[in-house]
């Protein structure tokens, strides 16, 4: 029987060739970088591959940003233009949905991001992605919140506006059809 995370070979080989051509495309994201290292690291991980289709799927455009040579693995964020389609709507975490008893979201960042088996990305990634282009000029995204914050009934998000990235505060349990999540993945 087949693992749940792992994909039919047409859907592997399909995900492949839209990320090696992003990668391609894209070379600016990831100078030194090599396509043929990265294909064989994601061959060696199919429950990491599988994690990359449910970011692609969700329109989160996943690329290579970083290798990390401590570990040895590279690092994937979520490069669309705009906060990925199929993850806006969402508040922040699973305590944000559970408190609202009316117009409930359909699902939370961190909740989503724990059933894809990724990360949302930190502040500091954000702003690293932001130095890589122009990222949500007209949506925003969800970003971890420091525990003392999110106790408060707070979480953070961040968007850029004015070709400036700023880092903003709202009730975790809010969600907007322009607000999602950015995904990180090392693989």
């Amino acid at each position: 029987m087949k693992n749940k995370k792992e994909l039919p070979t047409s859907v592997k080989n399909e995900l492949l060739g839209i990320l090696k051509t992003r990668f391609e495309k894209n070379k600016n994201r990831h100078k030194g970088i090599n396509w043929d290292e990265v294909l064989a690291r994601l061959e060696a991980n199919p429950a990491k591959l599988w994690s990359l289709n449910e970011m692609e799927i969700t329109e989160g455009e996943p690329d290579v940003v970083d290798y990390d040579k401590k570990t040895g693995e590279y690092i994937f964020y979520d490069c669309s233009a705009e906060s990925p389609k199929g993850r806006r709507s969402i508040c922040y975490d699973g305590d944000a949905l559970a408190s609202r008893k009316e117009h409930k979201p359909k699902d939370s960042a961190l909740g989503m991001a724990a059933d894809m088996g990724i990360d949302i990305l930190t502040e500091k990634q954000y702003r690293e992605l932001q130095q890589l282009g122009a990222f949500d000029l007209k949506t925003s995204s969800w970003v971890q919140t420091p525990t003392p914050i999110r106790k408060l009934g707070g979480a953070l998000f961040c968007d850029r506006r004015y070709d400036t990235v700023f880092l903003y505060h709202n009730g975790a349990e809010s969600y907007y059809g322009a607000r999602g999540f950015r995904g990180s993945l090392k693989v």
